[in-house]
């Protein structure tokens, strides 16, 4: 398992990581590509959760991009894979930064509450199974982002779920799994 990584550690990697005016799913890839694929479920959908996904578009890319990871991830792949036409997808540096910001007073009081605990959650044939249902919630933000503010369901629950990955804490994966069995019944009124 890889070593505990903090999520205001990650958002600053990103950020001191980004060169030019946009910041491609490419990018991201690549500055996160050691650190296995929990960074890599977590920033898409923390992107897709928060105010930047109402930009018509993002939760699609980021919900595309969140079930190619979980794929390779279920197929017990190292390191992560993107088709070129989806690594050139973007946003702007100036949207991620001010995003960052406005989020690190935030991720540093989440970074309090994690901690390793409950890891048979977060073991290796867990995340295995685990990542068929984090591509189907990937998967659904395309059609759920017809509807206002649904697609920041699957992306809060990716978001409980990958960093439970990222800091090995089982809890959070749990949590993550909750809110999307009410999140469920939540979208099922809707429909």
């Amino acid at each position: 398992m890889a070593q505990r990584i903090e999520l205001t550690g990650l958002l600053e990697t990103l950020d001191d990581n980004v060169e030019g005016d946009e910041t491609s799913l490419g990018d991201i890839l690549e500055i996160f590509e050691g650190r296995g694929f929990g960074p890599l479920i977590t920033i898409p959908a923390l992107i897709a959760w928060l105010p930047t996904g109402a930009v018509p578009g993002i939760p699609s890319c980021c919900g595309i991009f969140i079930a190619l990871m979980a794929i390779q991830l279920a197929m017990g792949k190292k390191s992560p894979w993107l088709p070129t036409r989806l690594k050139e997808r973007s946003i702007s540096r100036e949207t991620l930064q001010k995003t960052i910001k406005k989020i690190k007073p935030f991720t540093r009081k989440v970074d309090k509450l994690l901690k390793p605990r409950c890891q048979w959650a977060a073991s290796t044939g867990v995340l295995r199974v685990l990542a068929v249902f984090i591509a189907l919630l990937g998967a659904a933000m395309i059609p759920l982002e017809l509807l206002p503010f649904a697609a920041a369901v699957p992306g809060f629950t990716l978001t409980l779920i990958g960093l439970g990955i990222v800091a090995q804490d089982g809890v959070a994966i749990l949590g993550g799994l909750a809110v999307a069995l009410g999140g469920s019944v939540w979208i099922a009124t809707l429909i």
